[in-house]
């Protein structure tokens, strides 16, 4: 069993339209840090794209040294691209990520194509109809 002795924390990111399942995915994340006797001192939760670099809370975990270890669920739930970057990051100064499920998402690539378009689309057109405008390009690119 791995034991972190400095404080554990764990954040989460989900999309604004999962709110509801934020308790679940806590509840989920506090039950594998308890089978791992890992002490759990604080829980942050961050709600807000992957792709956005503006992350307050992330970014307060990562300067403080204190933190030495975040529990997440999925890889994609820290970062949507270079989760290794920081990976590598955080061991150089001793600390870590435990990632709960290391299994892909399902249809995870087809998501960060998604989420790409997105933020292209939001910048060029506009946040409110960026995703519709994304869904239609996908679509015009997969049909013949």
């Amino acid at each position: 069993m791995t034991v972190c002795n400095p404080p554990c924390i764990r954040i989460m990111r989900i999309f604004a339209d999962q709110k509801t399942d934020l308790e679940r995915q806590l509840a989920r994340l506090v039950e594998y840090a308890t089978a791992q006797a890992m002490p759990v001192v604080q829980s942050v939760t961050e709600i807000g794209s992957g792709l956005n670099g503006h992350r307050p809370c992330l970014m307060k975990l990562l300067r403080a040294p204190a933190v030495t270890t975040i529990v997440v669920e999925h890889r994609g739930r820290l970062v949507r691209f270079g989760a290794e970057y920081i990976e590598a990051a955080l061991v150089a100064t001793r600390r870590r990520i435990v990632v709960v499920d290391e299994a892909e998402m399902k249809d995870d690539l087809v998501q960060d194509m998604i989420d790409v378009l997105v933020s292209f689309c939001a910048r060029l057109y506009g946040r409110r109809s960026a995703k519709h405008r994304a869904k239609r390009a996908l679509a015009s690119i997969e049909s013949p």
